[in-house]
């Protein structure tokens, strides 16, 4: 059994961090190509209302799906409760949010927002239908195909957004993109899907599943909030533009964070929730994910910040310049963002929501004092705030998680500190050529970093025989 397991999670891990990676690519040549023929203003525009929809779509799940997940056994009449309430909530949301679209734009001096808002709220009544889909693949470890529907409904969208974008279309379309990726991903989803509407709603299931649902809603809305809420005082304080800027920074580097985090995210939550009852299984489960997301992470988003000036003149041009330092700045922020979301997953699986939010209100209360210090102060620093409100994230995920994975906190540093020391060794040799390659051509410098880092970083995984590597090749393996 554990065997089985074993294998799952390792195919599931393997297909999951496949897909985004391909999505991944998709979706920064899509990006390139759509800020190439939009302006900065036209971004800015869709980051103050995707704030709004990204929190109504935390309402609508309302935790249901992650306690699905956790449940043993859930019911025909669990699964189709759940169903209503994510399709009834939406559309009552959607109701809402419309009628208050005219004040947003009001607020924000953009009349673009009372057209725009009634179309991009749209994504939460579609979402909802995707939810509980969603939820039984990931219960039934079925993410190749999971893989495959998220890579097909990024790849329609992002070709939609490049035509609509290529004829004119403007900020529309990067409305049309959003809405593609959900329907088509809802179209997907219930085609290769075996679950039906079935059963009968039952309150009472609801009001079962709803203490730890809904602690846990509580906790990602807080958690949203916190995250995002200074993208809306960026937007009023200074300009829809400066707004662009930031949030394109914000994207670019959240496109491998999102890949890494919801790879093993997906996976690693229904498998550390079925190994939870074996207390030495659970910590070497948990410290050989922490490693590996690490491993992954690392590299990545250091060696972006290494080479973010000749990255942004290649792909986007001068005119998103402004964009750099906000980029190598938030880079830094998502370096721990998915190593902590690890430890917050052991949080959910082995603890219970009130130690969750009791968790959450320490670091709120830590994270108010970052944002009311840094939000009058500038757009830098918010983006320093940002760094600090990861770093404290990940220190208080990371020593709760140790409780009850049974583990010391010397045990952490042992997994982490060769990573940490691999990745500044490959940080310093990319800044080296860099500096050495200074009169060589813009391209011809960009590959020429990149190679060196890729090369330092896994020669020193081979020479001093890293773990992680192993691990990684053996997940390679599974999916050729």
């Amino acid at each position: 059994m554990a065997e089985q397991l074993r294998d799952k999670v390792t195919v599931g891990v393997a297909w999951s961090v496949a897909e985004k990676i391909g999505s991944m690519l998709m979706q920064m040549v899509v990006s390139i190509v759509v800020a190439r023929l939009l302006m900065p203003e036209d971004f800015g525009v869709l980051a103050i209302l995707t704030f709004f929809t990204a929190l109504m779509a935390v309402v609508v799940d309302s935790g249901f799906s992650q306690t699905l997940i956790r449940k043993t056994e859930p019911t025909e009449s669990d699964y189709k409760s759940v169903f209503v309430f994510n399709v009834v909530t939406s559309l009552v949301l959607y109701a809402v949010m419309t009628a208050l679209s005219p004040a947003i734009a009001a607020y924000y001096n953009l009349p673009v927002i009372s057209k725009i808002a009634p179309v991009l709220f749209l994504l939460l009544p579609v979402n909802a239908l995707t939810v509980i889909q969603n939820t039984i693949f990931a219960r039934q470890f079925r993410f190749a195909t999971l893989s495959r529907i998220n890579f097909a409904s990024a790849t329609i969208a992002g070709v939609t957004a490049i035509t609509m974008a290529w004829c004119g279309f403007g900020v529309w379309s990067l409305v049309a993109q959003r809405l593609a990726q959900v329907t088509v991903k809802a179209v997907l989803l219930w085609w290769r899907g075996d679950w039906r509407c079935k059963g009968r709603f039952d309150f009472s299931a609801l009001k079962a599943m709803s203490g730890f649902s809904f602690r846990l809603m509580g906790i990602d809305i807080i958690s949203y909030l916190y995250n995002n809420i200074a993208q809306l005082f960026i937007g009023k304080m200074h300009s829809a533009t400066t707004l662009g800027y930031y949030n394109q920074a914000q994207k670019l580097k959240e496109l491998p964070v999102t890949s890494v985090v919801q790879s093993f995210q997906s996976v690693t939550y229904p498998a550390l929730a079925n190994v939870k009852g074996d207390k030495q299984k659970f910590a070497d489960s948990y410290l050989r994910v922490l490693a590996i997301t690490a491993a992954v992470i690392a590299p990545v988003m250091v060696g972006m910040v290494a080479v973010a000036d000749d990255m942004f003149m290649l792909m986007l041009g001068q005119r998103w310049m402004p964009t750099v330092p906000y980029f190598k700045i938030l880079s830094l922020a998502g370096l721990f963002y998915p190593i902590s979301m690890i430890a917050y997953n052991v949080l959910k699986v082995a603890g219970d929501g009130g130690v969750i939010l009791r968790l959450e209100i320490i670091k709120k209360a830590i994270m108010t004092i970052i944002l009311v210090l840094a939000i009058p102060h500038s757009v830098t620093a918010i983006a320093w705030g940002m760094v600090v409100m990861a770093v404290v994230e990940l220190m208080l995920n990371a020593l709760y998680s140790l409780r009850f994975a049974e583990l010391k906190a010397f045990d952490l540093v042992c997994t982490l500190l060769p990573i940490a020391l691999l990745t500044t060794a490959m940080y310093f040799a990319v800044r080296v050529v860099g500096y050495y390659t200074a009169d060589f051509g813009l391209f011809a410098r960009f590959i020429l970093q990149i190679a060196v880092g890729v090369a330092t970083y896994l020669l020193g995984a081979l020479i001093f025989r890293m773990k992680f590597l192993k691990d990684i090749l053996q997940s390679v393996k599974r999916i050729i």
